[in-house]
């Protein structure tokens, strides 16, 4: 009973505290999980006649926003892998008789749209079942994103454009700006170390245009993955290559012009598209929304072989991982990777394990703790791929070096096994703004990390040193992952990145493929027969989306004005938190020690 009045009284201080705020959090957040719920679980059935339709405007994402309010934000897209599972149980499902997909807009990178062109062609083949595309546009200043867009519709029969749109199938183009002037102007003085001359992080501070490798290296990935989208709109389209490199030339090309080259097939309205599909599967088709089906559609039992499925998605930190487009936060934790890659290690109902990589790195000693736990895979009795996704670079690329195969679209962006360190110094730019910097210090060193004064001579080298120390380890365990001499990691270390085809050609990866094609390669490797179904499970366990928000928020781990006035009530709500933990059976109540945030502020960089 008393359990029961602390609670409400808490429930009560919440309240009067909170105000008007909470209830329209609270709200939104009923709201948003309601439309989840109801997208998890429709009412309706799926007709024995059925066009199945998908809207892709939204773009994809690596996987579903795991918070209420994430849901709500309507960013993040459809998760890319329930996507194309659904497309592939639709193949086999005879109620199924044409897929119809909208597109133009919406976040997709070429790896995910080489996943999504290979489930649409497995459909097609798989019953003959023909596949239609619609969009107003492909266009409005999406720059490689319309030629990713306008490459995904060789996948399909029939294309429609509205008579109004735009195809900008225009290339790919990196850019980099290049501060070296500008910090000059501020009083702002890089020094910055990298191993090695491709590593193009450290040069866009230290020099005032691009280096001439790191020219080299980014024109050859954007021309393999031009090449990569040249050949499969030729094959899609049935054009030959020189068709289709002239049509980039002449591009933006307006609709009648994409018709007239080939790169479309009908010029008109959306409806005008639905008509002629039901024209082409029969007037009884129903259109049913991807939801229904994806809800509908007959998963693998209990008794089916587990796969531990792990999203490292991110840049790689010490920290817990975060997966929330709304607000932001991304990350891959290393506090939550490695354990998680130990679990699914221990589980004894877990046959193999599938870790998808999308991440650009970040803090290398993050990065090793999750290669230790990877390599602890590596060398168990128990199959560990890994599956990359638009992006598995630097860090990204150590966290994958131990798998016992690797597989990557060709259009991922992978390597740049190199590394970065340093500090901006800002000298003079106090004085420029009438700021005297002073302090004291304990230990000869205790500035080291100082933006006040530069590194010395002898601090110089010793950074150096460190480089040179974590390159050497970054390659050499690439080569004990790859079973490559040190020597050919170096060849193709250096900082460079390559594209998915290109890797695979360098012995980087194993394999060409996506999420499903890592599946299947877990399968065979742990004996599971090919035909048999297996049932995806994700470690860690997913949490209760709402409990974790609010979690978050009260602990000033989501960065938005509405959270940090949340955080600021962190004490007063703190045993409410508590309280729910010994509801739930998490015994006992705890306390933590944290420093103040003013302290931790004050922490220099851990490397």
């Amino acid at each position: 009973m008393r359990l029961i009045l602390f609670l409400l009284k808490c429930v009560v201080g919440f309240l009067a505290s909170v105000g008007l705020l909470v209830v329209v959090l609270a709200v939104v957040a009923g709201m948003s999980y309601q439309r989840f719920a109801e997208w998890r679980a429709p009412t309706e059935e799926v007709p024995t006649s059925a066009v199945l339709t998908l809207d892709l405007t939204d773009g994809v994402s690596e996987r579903r926003a795991p918070g209420p309010l994430a849901l709500a934000s309507g960013d993040g897209g459809l998760p890319l892998h329930e996507v194309v599972a659904t497309i592939d149980a639709a193949a086999t499902d005879d109620r199924i008789k044409a897929l119809a997909v909208r597109l133009g807009r919406g976040g997709l990178g070429l790896a995910q749209a080489q996943e999504l062109h290979a489930a649409i062609s497995r459909f097609k083949d798989a019953g003959d079942k023909p596949a239609f595309a619609f969009a107003e546009s492909i266009s409005g200043g999406m720059g490689a994103g319309s030629t990713v867009h306008a490459y995904l519709t060789s996948a399909f029969d029939r294309v429609w454009m509205q008579p109004s749109g735009q195809l900008d199938l225009l290339g790919f183009r990196l850019e980099t700006p290049f501060l070296r002037g500008a910090l000059a102007e501020l009083g702002i003085t890089p020094q910055l170390g990298q191993r090695e001359a491709y590593k193009g992080a450290a040069n866009q501070f230290n020099d005032r245009e691009m280096p001439a490798p790191q020219r080299e290296n980014l024109q050859r990935v954007l021309d393999s993955w031009l090449d990569q989208v040249v050949t499969a709109v030729a094959e899609g389209r049935g054009l030959t290559e020189a068709e289709v490199r002239t049509a980039l030339e002449n591009a933006p090309l307006s609709a009648e012009a994409a018709k007239k080259a080939g790169l479309i097939d009908t010029v008109g309205y959306r409806h005008g598209m639905q008509e002629a599909v039901k024209k082409v599967v029969g007037g009884e088709a129903e259109a049913v929304d991807f939801a229904l089906f994806s809800n509908e559609r007959e998963r693998p039992g209990e008794d089916a072989p587990k796969v531990a499925v792990i999203h490292g998605i991110g840049a790689v930190a010490l920290a817990e991982s975060e997966f929330d487009p709304a607000f932001g936060n991304t990350v891959m934790g290393s506090d939550t990777i490695a354990p998680a890659i130990r679990d699914a290690l221990e589980d004894d109902s877990v046959k193999a394990i599938v870790f998808r990589v999308d991440s650009p790195g970040g803090s290398y000693v993050a990065s090793d703790a999750i290669w230790k736990a990877a390599q602890a895979a590596r060398e168990a009795d128990k199959p560990f791929v890994v599956s990359m996704g638009n992006l598995a670079a630097s860090g990204g690329y150590f966290v994958s070096a131990p798998a016992n195969r690797i597989l990557a679209s060709p259009g991922t962006l992978t390597g740049s096994i190199g590394v970065v360190t340093g500090k901006f110094v800002l000298a003079d730019l106090w004085p420029k703004l009438s700021v005297n910097i002073e302090g004291v210090q304990a230990g000869p060193r205790a500035d080291y990390w100082s933006t006040s004064r530069p590194f010395n001579d002898e601090e110089w080298q010793h950074l150096q040193d460190g480089l040179d120390e974590s390159y050497g380890d970054f390659v050499s365990k690439v080569a004990a992952g790859r079973g490559m001499s040190r020597k050919a990691v170096r060849e193709v270390a250096q900082g460079k990145v390559w594209s998915g085809a290109d890797a695979e050609q360098r012995g980087l990866v194993d394999e060409l493929g996506g999420f499903q094609a890592a599946v299947q390669a877990a399968k065979e490797m742990a004996g599971i027969p090919e035909e048999k179904a297996v049932r995806q499970v994700l470690f860690p366990e997913p949490e209760d989306p709402f409990r974790r928000f609010l979690q978050q928020a009260l602990r000033g781990r989501i960065d938005s004005p509405a959270a940090r006035a949340l955080a600021r009530l962190n004490q007063k709500l703190e045993p409410l938190i508590d309280v729910v933990g010994v509801l739930e059976g998490e015994q006992p109540l705890r306390r933590r020690l944290e420093a103040p945030e003013s302290v931790q502020r004050a922490t220099p960089p851990a490397e």
